[in-house]
């Protein structure tokens, strides 16, 4: 290369660095810089400010509980002859859980109403006894306290026919027993006993457990701080109750206050009932819970990735009319999931830069593209 040559290209690189020199250092006029910035629009994706009444939640971790619980147990020993249901099958109220042999209890029956039947006999004969002697002991034809034990003796046979009236009732109860249904809506546990095995009362031994899982409760714990806020609004109307397990999030409504604080933790015990008709939450598993306690009026709601940190503090970047940004300090709140409050520096409507923030600065032209809608199965 010529030694011209060389000093054409040492010129024209001072010459660049001098105008980027001018340019950020402040040497142009704001004019100028609207010309270099507005003949580059960068790309960026907005979104606009959004201004609603929010509800502050409060989050937590909660453990789903089953609405009710239920061991079932024989209330008659005897031979198990039938199960009406698998391991783990969703059973219903009213239906056939074991069937206990119910012949004994039958034969029990049967020897009951006999003995009833004897014992009907007997009252009639010692009432007829009764009513032929009555007259005569009025004559004095028989003793007085003969008499007397005739009516003893129909007392007596009225008395063994009620106990034998109760005998049968009993063996009807009994015999019902052999038949175990279902007294809940629920899902089965682990099977304990199987058709042939002689079932005992003595033990105790719960045949199969049933959980009801419609509805269903789920149990957590908050922070004492917030107690008088929740008890405010639940006096109002029960509140909503949001729970996320495995990416989807369902609601329900708040069922249960403690009586008590936990002094140790300084934390209170809520529940939660929820419909569960999906069966999407289930006993013992733990899951996010989230609760309004406050409602913040007239909120302005930015998205979290519009906001960037300064050395002043928190900024975004507002799309002006002009298809230009301006730099703007801002006052933020609390954080509500993927959004944050702005307590100052924004109005409602405004745009704000989402994405590609470091490529700006203060005046520079900007072209908003939609935000890339996620990816399928993401």
């Amino acid at each position: 290369m010529s030694k011209k040559n060389k000093i054409i290209i040492a010129g024209i690189c001072v010459l660049a660095a001098a105008l980027g020199y001018a340019y950020f250092s402040g040497d142009f006029s704001s004019s100028q810089k609207a010309v270099v910035a507005k003949s580059t629009p960068i790309k960026v994706t907005a979104s606009k400010v959004i201004e609603e009444d929010l509800p502050l939640p409060v989050q937590a971790i909660g453990t789903v509980q089953a609405y009710s619980t239920v061991s079932i147990q024989s209330m008659v020993a005897g031979q198990l002859i039938k199960v009406g249901f698998k391991e783990g099958d969703y059973v219903k109220k009213g239906q056939l859980l074991f069937l206990i042999d119910p012949r004994p209890f039958e034969a029990d029956l049967d020897q009951a109403k006999a003995n009833l039947a004897h014992d009907q006999a007997n009252l009639e004969n010692a009432q007829l006894q009764v009513k032929r002697n009555a007259p005569l002991v009025k004559k004095g034809y028989i003793a007085g306290q003969d008499f007397d034990q005739l009516v003893a003796n129909q007392k007596a046979a009225q008395a063994t026919v009620d106990a034998d009236k109760a005998a049968i009732n009993t063996a009807k109860l009994q015999l019902a027993y052999t038949s175990i249904q279902s007294p809940i809506d629920g899902h089965t546990g682990s099977l304990q006993v199987y058709p042939g095995n002689i079932i005992q009362v003595a033990n105790g031994t719960a045949l199969v457990t049933i959980t009801q899982i419609e509805p269903i409760y789920v149990s957590f714990s908050i922070p004492q701080q917030y107690l008088g806020a929740i008890q405010t609004q639940n006096a109002k109307s029960a509140i909503t109750v949001a729970a996320d397990v495995e990416g989807k999030t369902v609601q329900g409504k708040l069922s249960f206050i403690d009586n008590t604080v936990d002094s140790s933790t300084g934390t209170i015990q809520l529940k939660a009932t929820f419909a569960n008709m999906d069966h999407s939450l289930w006993p013992g598993e733990f899951v996010n819970v989230t609760l309004p306690t406050t409602v913040l009026p007239h909120a302005l709601i930015v998205p979290n990735n519009a906001i960037q940190a300064g050395q002043n503090g928190s900024y975004v970047y507002v799309i002006n009319a002009d298809s230009t940004v301006s730099y703007q300090n801002i006052q933020t709140g609390p954080m509500v999931g993927n959004d944050t409050v702005v307590l100052q520096g924004l109005q409602a409507g405004q745009q704000v830069v989402l994405d590609g923030q470091l490529r700006l600065r203060n005046g520079s032209s900007v072209s908003v593209v939609p935000t890339p809608a996620p990816a399928s199965g993401s």
